[in-house]
């Protein structure tokens, strides 16, 4: 007898032997979430690169169609969810568009949820050339994006300074196709994070206050699109989507930063010290204390 279907994404990112980035920051979360993951590492690396040295191998276009193709030959590629991150090359990413459209042929109702990596603090680190490829073709695909501020700047053209900016910009990519856009985090006010979500559908704009942690994290980007991909599934409101998913984060940064806190005399390197404590914090994915609370706010006219 057949168990009862439960969702089952394919998630396209980075891979790291060691650490906490891209596929290995977001397959755990969602797995303990109740979904199943299927997984394609775009890279292949021993560790970030926020280490003084990484080695690895980079998938090419040939690659990810081949693989597909295998899922295809099988019977393998029906999903309810495709998720995106970090892609480094202008072959590959196009070879995405033929991915989203191949995965939503064959289940039109699939939901996928990009995280357009590009860059982030006002660097860019991947080519120029990905942005227009995002902004044109991979945008205008997607059902949820999550962009941080920098690369919400860039999809939009818009420096954003102001919340009154920040609505524009959103409102412009709304335009594009994206029913969800969310921003983990935006800094308008110096020292203030605020984590931003908007639906085009009813027109909303919910916002929830984070406390700022003095210390900036690798793979915490890529754990809130998985999250946010959980919890927009799984609850019936947006209020409760974004409130598990900005405290189950939060929970995670800030043990992270005890950690980090308490073997601050240890020899291995700093990026070793801030390695998401994502295991550790399996109770705060699962079932988050709700200490951050959500609130709608009116568009600016």
């Amino acid at each position: 007898m057949c168990t009862k279907k439960i969702p089952r994404i394919l998630s396209i990112q980075s891979h790291v032997v060691s650490g906490y980035v891209g596929n290995k920051s977001a397959i755990f979360p969602l797995q303990l979430l109740g979904f199943e993951v299927d997984a394609i590492n775009s890279v292949q690396f021993s560790n970030h690169t926020n280490y003084k040295t990484c080695k690895g191998q980079i998938l090419n276009d040939k690659d990810l169609e081949d693989l597909m193709n295998g899922l295809a030959q099988n019977d393998l590629d029906n999903y309810t969810h495709l998720l995106t991150g970090y892609i480094g090359t202008v072959s590959f990413l196009k070879k995405i568009v033929e991915v989203v459209h191949s995965l939503k042929l064959k289940n039109p109702n699939l939901i996928y949820v990009c995280d357009p990596v590009m860059g982030d603090n006002g660097k860019m680190y991947v080519a120029e050339e990905l942005k227009e490829i995002y902004k044109k073709e991979i945008i205008p695909l997607a059902d949820i994006i999550v962009p941080n501020q920098f690369e919400l700047e860039l999809l939009s053209d818009m420096k954003i300074n102001t919340m009154s900016e920040l609505q524009s910009s959103i409102k412009k990519l709304h335009k594009v196709g994206p029913q969800v856009v969310a921003i983990s985090s935006i800094e308008i006010i110096k020292d203030k994070l605020t984590s931003v979500i908007s639906t085009k559908k009813d027109n909303k704009l919910i916002k929830i206050d984070i406390p700022k942690i003095s210390i900036s994290f690798t793979g915490s980007g890529d754990l809130y699109a998985a999250l946010l991909l959980a919890h927009t599934y799984l609850q019936d409101d947006m209020i409760t989507a974004i409130e598990k998913t900005t405290n189950s984060l939060y929970s995670v940064l800030l043990k992270t930063y005890e950690h980090f806190q308490a073997c601050q005399n240890e020899e291995s390197q700093f990026a070793r010290k801030i390695e998401l404590r994502l295991i550790q914090c399996k109770n705060y994915i699962e079932n988050p204390e709700i200490c951050l609370f959500a609130k709608p706010f009116t568009w600016a006219n």
